[in-house]
């Protein structure tokens, strides 16, 4: 069997080799899927409840060594990881208490002579594709809804991390989940895999978080055959602080919204927007704030750890350097074959930089000033994105409004995190498709029937 190297992106040594599988490995794992979809959809729904809440424990169990395994192959600190294991464990504890309330309606229909009943059924085998960002929450996410809703699944976890997929997935094995259910296909042809679930009819869900870029390609691929699609696509988070701002919780709220995961994250803030009055006081708290964090190996303790790859470090130097703008705080690097870049303030934006209209994706902060709120929503909004917003005011009536007017699916008002298994999670405009988490994560994987009963009046 073929093998691929999974490399830590913080020392570009090797963590591991796993199989690198193809499009006969992807149909063999619909083989399994869609023969345990059968008795898998007809466990009782407080069966399948006790195995994920069984997943949510063992993943609490083994939190220090799955978080180990995040930072060696994705790079991230511990204090991430940690705090993602915890996130990622959570959506089974959620989705194990939604599988017990599936929910149906029943009623007298209008005209009389009939009764609806209205039922959720799984809508079956589930294609899940996950990033490399959020390695374990990304996977817990998708599966753990499936799993509640009586759908079986099949997960390609990016080939840059597939190692702690496989670790879930060995942990809900243990949990107790039936062979086939859930099969993880690790792989380095990407397109050939998903293409390959894409055709397959025994397919009738496919669930994606990524980039708009690739997500409009699966769209397509999916629209051949009307294939059931939720998308979680990219971001360009706006980041507004008004004139009568707490300073204080916005750079708080700042230093958690930019540098989660060093700024790799769909909702992470790309763009900051501060009311002039208090523009130079923010980017000086900010800025120190900034220069302050410690960029390095997870192993030796840092905060900030590397981008994914070489072409990310490229991608982001670029966008700092083609940004027009100025360099106002920077933290330093270490001295390491890594791929780190230093988490970076920058001001004197020009209004028409590019840095304002792409996905950064990495630690880079840019900061422009406004006077005007008219003027103010016309320019966040000004994005084909819709994902994430954060607002930090005063006033919270003045907050909530801002809030509702900014295009986006998720707004934090005085928070820097939006992200919550109890709420749902997703984009409006090329941000996506869908939700996850609640109970809309639920109902993405189920369709709705009604029978039409006759009763006489």
């Amino acid at each position: 069997m073929r093998m691929f190297t999974v490399t830590d992106p913080a020392t570009l040594e090797a963590v591991a080799d796993v199989p690198d599988q193809d499009t006969v490995d992807a149909r063999n794992a619909v083989d399994a899927a869609s023969a345990a979809f059968g008795s898998w959809s007809r466990t009782a729904p407080r069966q399948r409840s006790e195995i994920l809440h069984r997943a949510f424990e063992l993943m609490l169990r083994d939190r220090d060594e799955l978080a180990l395994l995040i930072s060696r192959e994705n790079g991230k600190s511990l204090a991430d990881a940690t705090g993602e294991v915890t996130y990622a464990a959570e959506f089974f504890r959620w989705f194990a208490e939604e599988a017990v309330r599936p929910g149906g309606e029943f009623g007298q229909a209008p005209a009389g002579g009939a009764r609806t009943l209205v039922t959720h059924h799984p809508v079956g085998v589930a294609a899940l594709v996950t990033p490399w960002n959020f390695p374990a929450a990304m996977a817990t996410r998708k599966i753990a809804p499936a799993l509640a809703a009586g759908c079986t699944a099949v997960l390609k976890p990016a080939a840059e991390t597939p190692l702690t997929a496989l670790a879930v997935a060995a942990l809900l094995t243990e949990a107790g989940l039936p062979d086939g259910v859930v099969s993880v296909v690790t792989t380095t042809d990407s397109s050939g895999v998903v293409g390959a679930w894409l055709n397959d009819e025994r397919v009738r869900k496919i669930s994606f978080t990524g980039s708009t870029a690739v997500g409009r390609v699966l769209l397509r691929h999916a629209a051949d055959r009307v294939l059931n699609s939720s998308m979680e696509l990219g971001g360009n988070a706006p980041f507004v602080v008004t004139e009568d701002a707490d300073l204080d919780e916005a750079v708080a709220g700042a230093m958690i919204a930019k540098f989660r995961n060093g700024g790799q994250a769909c909702t992470a803030a790309n763009r900051f927007y501060v009311h002039a009055d208090v523009a130079d006081e923010f980017v000086a708290r900010f800025g120190a704030r900034v220069e302050k964090l410690t960029v390095g190996a997870a192993a030796d303790g840092a905060e900030i750890g590397p981008l994914i790859s070489a072409s990310a470090l490229d991608r982001v130097r670029r966008a700092v350097e083609q940004s027009g703008a100025r360099v106002a705080h920077r933290a330093t690097t270490p001295d390491s074959p890594g791929y780190f870049y230093p988490p970076t303030v920058l001001v004197d934006v020009p209004a028409s930089s590019p840095i304002l209209r792409e996905e950064i994706f990495g630690p880079v902060a840019p900061v422009v000033t406004w006077t005007d709120e008219a003027e103010l929503l016309e320019r966040v909004n000004a994005t084909e994105y819709g994902l994430a917003a954060y607002v930090f005011s005063g006033d919270l009536a003045r907050a909530l409004r801002l809030g509702e007017a900014i295009e986006a699916g998720m707004v934090g008002v005085n928070r820097g995190l939006v992200s919550d298994p109890s709420a749902p999670f997703g984009g409006v405009k090329q941000s996506g498709l869908g939700r996850e988490g609640a109970r809309d994560g639920l109902r993405e994987f189920q369709e709705t029937r009604y029978l039409s009963v006759a009763w006489p009046t």
